[in-house]
Order: structure tokens, then sequence, then C-alpha cells
């Protein structure tokens, strides 16, 4: 079974813009997310304009501030203080990644956890690892949804987590814990890959390789979740870290590249954001 990202998001969506359409006379207002884009990254820009298409369909109102790619990491940081500091507004994004004389680190860390909507700053990981009330990470929260969706079962199973990043690789890591699965983190270089990979029974594969697991890698039956959002050398197409073609008749379920996790991303995003905004307008709720 090929697990639509695109469906499941569009009717969690819908599900959201129910939801927010009874804030302004609950609250007063609808939640506000301010991303803020820095040079003009064709993926970047690809990525902030799917996010604000979002906005509009569950009724968020959204800010999109784009700045040269000239500007100053003490620039940077002063604007994302300033919207620190505005009531207005509860959810605040960096699209990353950013350039190579800006901090990403120092960014994350100067965006207020309260509006911290990705998920990334150190004092919610640090919740995330003590089971402590925090945000989720936006990737890693929609792949438990799309395999909870899809009827796999993850606890107690054997997963394998390809990718050590601090986005996807470890949180998804912590989350299929939680779920009480048997969780294995491998990268790249891990020996013997292959060998790890067909003991899986859920593999989500987050490191940017075209087509790098192959269909000697997985056996019968796994739930393959592929993160990976790349150019195939060969046609130029989108592609993700999976062979699809050849392992899909073999996988249990699989999630296409595009149309997969990416839009589960962005889901979760929204979701995000109306919790950030509850939890300031009514922590109670």
């Amino acid at each position: 079974m090929i697990i639509s990202g695109k469906e499941l998001s569009a009717r969690l969506k819908a599900e959201m813009a129910e939801r927010v359409a009874t804030f302004p006379e609950k609250y007063g207002r609808v939640p506000h997310l301010v991303v803020v884009l820095v040079g003009d990254d064709p993926a970047s820009v690809s990525y902030v304009t799917g996010k604000a298409k979002a906005s509009e369909v569950v009724g968020i109102r959204n800010t999109t501030i784009r700045k040269p790619d000239t500007i100053t990491e003490e620039e940077l940081l002063g604007l994302i203080r300033q919207l620190n500091e505005d009531d207005t507004v509860d959810g605040i994004l960096v699209q990353l990644p950013l350039p190579k004389h800006i901090s990403e680190a120092k960014v994350i860390e100067t965006i207020a956890r309260e509006k911290d909507v990705d998920g990334f700053h150190p004092l919610n990981v640090a919740a995330l690892w003590q089971k402590q009330p925090c945000v989720l990470p936006c990737t890693p929260k929609g792949i438990i949804r799309m395999l909870k969706t899809a009827g796999v079962q993850i606890s107690g199973k054997r997963a394998v987590v390809i990718g050590r990043s601090n986005i996807v690789g470890l949180p998804v890591a912590k989350l299929l814990l939680d779920e009480n699965a048997t969780v294995t983190i491998a990268h790249s270089r891990t020996e013997d890959l292959p060998s790890l990979t067909r003991q899986a029974e859920i593999l989500v594969v987050a490191i940017g390789r075209p087509k790098f697991v192959t269909a000697d890698m997985v056996s019968e039956g796994t739930a393959v979740i592929d993160v990976g959002v790349n150019r195939d050398p060969e046609t130029g197409k989108l592609c993700g870290d999976v062979d699809f073609a050849s392992i899909e008749p073999k996988a249990s379920v699989i999630t296409p590249v595009p149309g997969g996790v990416g839009p589960m991303t962005i889901c979760c995003l929204m979701e995000n954001t109306i919790e950030c905004f509850l939890a300031k307008v009514a922590p109670k709720a």
C-alpha cells in the first residue's frame, strides 16, 4: 500500500480548518505563523510557498518575511527577537538551510521556545527525550501519524532508522521508542548495513542520497518511510532515498517521493502552530 501524504494531510487540514473557524468567536483571532526566508534558494522558496498555501487552507494567518542572503547574523537574530516580543505572533519558523555566515544553532536557540513550531529549540528537544510536554518536530510527528493511519503496528516491532540528524533521524527514533518499538539508529557508513535493514519491520530512511536503499536491503512486508528528497542523477526528476520502483512490490506500506512525507510535514506544522496558539490564549484547552 502506498501511503499518500497528500490525501492524509488534506483530510487533516480540513479538520483543522473547521476547528480554526471557531477561534475568532472564542478567542478573538486566529493563529499567526511567521516564516522567515533568507535568500532565494528554489527549494526553500517552494517550501515556504507550500506553507503559505497550507495556512490559507487551514485558516491560519501567515506572514512571510523575505530577507536577502546578505543579511548579517545579528540582523537576523534581531528580527527574531522582535517576533518573540510580538504578542500577535504565535509561531516562528526560519527556513533552513541558511547562508554559511549565519549560525543555524544560534538562530534556533534565539526563537522563543513557546513559538518554536519546528520543535528544534534545545529545550523542546530536551523535553522530548525526557517525555515532558513539548512541540514535536514536524517530520517525525508526521511519520508516526502516517504509520498509525496506515494500520502499521509499531509496538513490539523492530525499527531501523538510517540517519542521525536532530531534525529527523534522532527524534523519529525517539518517537518510535515511545511507541514501544525496538529501534536501531544507523547511517550510510554502518558496516554491513543491508544485513541490518533486512531485519527491520519498519524502515525509516533520511540521509539525502538518491535511491540509496535498494530492493536487496529490504525484506518482504517491511513498512518503508522515505524522507529523502533528491534529484535522480539519471533523469533529473525528484526521487527519494529508496529505490521506489524495486522496493514497492516488497513493502507492506511505502511512502512516495514526492507526495509522501513532505505534505505531512507541512500539515504537522499547521497543527503545531495551532497548539502554540492555544497554549497562549487557552492554556487549559
